[in-house]
């Protein structure tokens, strides 16, 4: 079926940046929605960006104008560009997106998570 990888995250210091990837793999036949989401420990997960397969974004309060989401449709890639890091923006980041299939006419999936935490 389809498959979401993520990678870039990892130990930064407040007002710092790191950019996460997800890349999607399979029998793709089209990609919708995708978009990032986060859960802190002792929090519900939340979401944080996503970008629909017009280009069409949408932000959570907390990251607008510090997080961008793009994506790359030959890569079938989705970013998220996090600057001016806070403490509060630690979590286990995780790549969502809608995907067609063979198997499946519409399906969510989820990567396995990124960590990314922000500290002195």
């Amino acid at each position: 079926q389809a498959q979401l990888v993520e990678s870039g995250g990892g130990l930064v210091q407040p007002g710092g940046s790191l950019r996460l990837s997800c890349a999607a793999s399979g029998s793709i036949l089209s990609i919708y929605d995708m978009g990032w989401y986060r859960q802190a420990p002792g929090k519900q997960r939340e979401l944080v960006a996503r970008i629909t397969s017009g280009g069409s974004t949408n932000y959570a309060d907390s990251v607008k104008d510090r997080f961008t989401i793009s994506r790359d449709s030959a890569k079938n890639t989705v970013y998220l560009q996090m600057n001016s890091l806070k403490p509060e923006d630690t979590a286990v980041y995780y790549c969502n997106a809608a995907i067609s299939t063979f198997a499946v006419l519409r399906g969510e999936y989820w990567g396995q998570g990124t960590q990314v935490t922000v500290s002195s």
